[in-house]
Order: C-alpha cells, then sequence, then structure tokens
C-alpha cells in the first residue's frame, strides 16, 4: 500500500510527468467527469477568464470571495461541483489590490472548498505562475521556491497545473508531483510579428542571457519558418548577483538588422535596456523587446528609453504598472485567451496536447 502511494502520488493519480506522456491517462486512476468543463475565474483574472470563457462558449461559474476585517477571507463556489471537470483560472502576480501571496492563498483556498465539495477534478489555470526564478540554489542554503509552491498545490489536491512559459520548464516539471502542462506563447508572437517587418529586412532573435539560449533558438526557428527566410540568432552574456546585473559579452551580428529581444517575463526591465543598447551599438537598426510575461515593476522610464522601438507582451499580467504615455505607446499585447481556451478543450475531452505545447 505505501508502495502504491509513494508511485501513484496524491489521491491515487502518478506523480510528476505530463499529459503528452500518457501518464495520468494511459493508467486508467483518472476518469474525465461528466458534462462541460467548469470554470471559475478569482479575483483580478476575470478579464483573461471572461475571453477563454468565450472561446470555450461557456459562462464563468459562479463563486464569492468574502473579505473580514482582519485582512482573512474565504472563498466558496455558488453551484453545485460535485463530479464536475472544474478549472480555476487565476495569474499569480501582484496587483495594487493584492500581493502575490494572498493570490496564491486565494486560489490555494479555494481549491481546497472545491475538493471538499466534491469536484471530480480541479485544474488550476495559472497563467504566470510565481517563485518560478527561484528554481535552484544559486548560493549556500538558499530556498528551492519553485518546489515549496508545488508542495503547497499538491495539499489542496489540485490534480493538475496549466502554465504558460516558465522560467526554467524542467524545474516546473519536475517540482510537481501532479501532472503538469506547459504552454508557450511563440506561436502567438510569431503570429503577429510576420506582418510587422519589411520583406527584405534582416532579423535576428537575441536571447538576453546564456540561459535563455533554447528559447530564442525555438523562437527563431519559428520565425524563420513563418518569414521563409534566414533569421539570425545572437546572446549577450549576464551574471546577476545582490541585485546588480553585469557582463557585456555579446556573440552574433545584428548590424542593419531588426533585433528582437526574446525572454519570458520583463520585471524591472533593465535586462532588456543593456541588451537593446548592445544591440545599437554593434549597428542595428531596431529593437522590439518581447516577453510573455509583463510585471514591469518601475520600468517606465527603461521603456520610454529610445533604444528600444516596441514591446510585445501577452495578458497573463495586465499591463497595469505602465503608467506613462512614452511607454504605453510602444505597448502590443498579444491574447493567450484562444490558447488556454483550447489546451482547457482537450483537456477536458482527455485529448492530446503535444502539438499545442509544442507550438
Amino acid at each position: 500500500l505505501l508502495l502504491s502511494i509513494a508511485v501513484r502520488g496524491p489521491r491515487g493519480y502518478p506523480r510528476g510527468g505530463t499529459s503528452d506522456e500518457g501518464g495520468d491517462r494511459a493508467s486508467g486512476w483518472m476518469t474525465t467527469p461528466t458534462g462541460a468543463p467548469q470554470l471559475f475565474a478569482l479575483e483580478g483574472s476575470r478579464p483573461l477568464a471572461g475571453k477563454i470563457a468565450d472561446a470555450l462558449g461557456v459562462e464563468l461559474a459562479d463563486h464569492r470571495e468574502r473579505e473580514f476585517e482582519d485582512g482573512e477571507h474565504k472563498t466558496r463556489p455558488l453551484v453545485p461541483v460535485r463530479g464536475r471537470d472544474v478549472y480555476v483560472i487565476h495569474s499569480l502576480h501582484s496587483d495594487p489590490d493584492r500581493s502575490v501571496h494572498d493570490r496564491l492563498c486565494r486560489l490555494l483556498f479555494f481549491a481546497g472548498a472545491l475538493r471538499d465539495a466534491g469536484a471530480g477534478r480541479i485544474t488550476a489555470v495559472v497563467p504566470y505562475l510565481c517563485y518560478g526564478r527561484k528554481d535552484r540554489k544559486t548560493k549556500p542554503r538558499d530556498p528551492v521556491t519553485t518546489r515549496y509552491v508545488a508542495r503547497l498545490f499538491e495539499a489542496v489536491e489540485i490534480d493538475r497545473v496549466v502554465a504558460i512559459d516558465v522560467h526554467n520548464v524542467a524545474a516546473y516539471q519536475n517540482a510537481f508531483r501532479c501532472a503538469t502542462e506547459h504552454l508557450e506563447a511563440r506561436p502567438l508572437f510569431v503570429e503577429r510579428l510576420v506582418d510587422a517587418f519589411d520583406e527584405e529586412a534582416g532579423v535576428a532573435v537575441l536571447s538576453p542571457d546564456a540561459g535563455g539560449v533554447k528559447r530564442a533558438r525555438r523562437f527563431r526557428e519559428s520565425l524563420e519558418a513563418a518569414l521563409g527566410r534566414p533569421v539570425g540568432q545572437t546572446f549577450m552574456e549576464k551574471y546577476r548577483s545582490r541585485g546588480e546585473v553585469s557582463g557585456e559579452g555579446f556573440v552574433g551580428d545584428v548590424d542593419g538588422r531588426t533585433v528582437l529581444v526574446v525572454d519570458d517575463l520583463i520585471s524591472s526591465g533593465t535586462t532588456m535596456k543593456r541588451a537593446a543598447e548592445a544591440s545599437r551599438e554593434r549597428g542595428a537598426a531596431s529593437v522590439h523587446a518581447i516577453a510573455t510575461h509583463g510585471l514591469f515593476v518601475d520600468a517606465d522610464e527603461v521603456f520610454a528609453d529610445p533604444a528600444i522601438d516596441a514591446v510585445w507582451v501577452t495578458d497573463t499580467v495586465p499591463p497595469f504598472r505602465l503608467g506613462s504615455e512614452a511607454a504605453r505607446a510602444k505597448l502590443t499585447v498579444v491574447s493567450v485567451a484562444g490558447l488556454l481556451a483550447e489546451a482547457i478543450r482537450r483537456l477536458h475531452e482527455d485529448g492530446d496536447l503535444v502539438e499545442l505545447a509544442d507550438g
């Protein structure tokens, strides 16, 4: 019995792995609840969730979030969930009303309430997953916070987690013992970028650090296939310690080209600014900063810099922190609603996500 629990993990489901590995479905341990998928959206995530629901042709299920005087809260579904296939949509970033930790707690507590109410299967759809950057030890006695967050998800018996462009895919997949699905916004960006460049203009994809080279290479391959012509690839050296960024090495040719600086997220924007300025110094004709998650913490001044011509992000995080007109004039937001809707549809029907995940 103990061996069976160790292998199967929480609630008897297999530990780790994604649906394309066949684990949870092929084994027969997880069955598909009947009826249409049931979508909930916690406060702060309803605009994106509404688009997802529209794409699926369903309505968001009713729930109530109640605040107590001392800052505590409770959240409960207002509709029956017993035996249903439930999807809770909530991006785990801070906003003017709630901290990252508050949003995380609300998601966990609501998932626990759904489990207690008899939900058949619970999927947490977290377009932006918090603490994804702290996925390994970089200094003695460092925490591995990604793994601790995963344990919290498992504690409330969430069956599956769906995220978009996490910082480190391998760390994300290894941290969770429940099923994980990882989606990429790359095809969405490529589809929009194809029409943004002159047919004769040279294009290069730049990774602002060595750790993102693989991400940049995949982006370059997709863009090259869409454009039908060669796209260059470059990368820049970067070291971060005690909040200070250093490293000046630059590999690749950007002279006269449109440079796409590709990363998973933009926080303060200093990494993008460094890459843009280095590209300009080497003769780049224009620079586009591209990232799935736009956190934009104190980034107004950075993106007002003339070194950056355009900023592309998705709506996994609303760009509420960008206040200046100069910064907003450069911004293009690409929606991930259709991508997430299709993922939910396939998961509900026990379909295959391999093609969707690979873009």
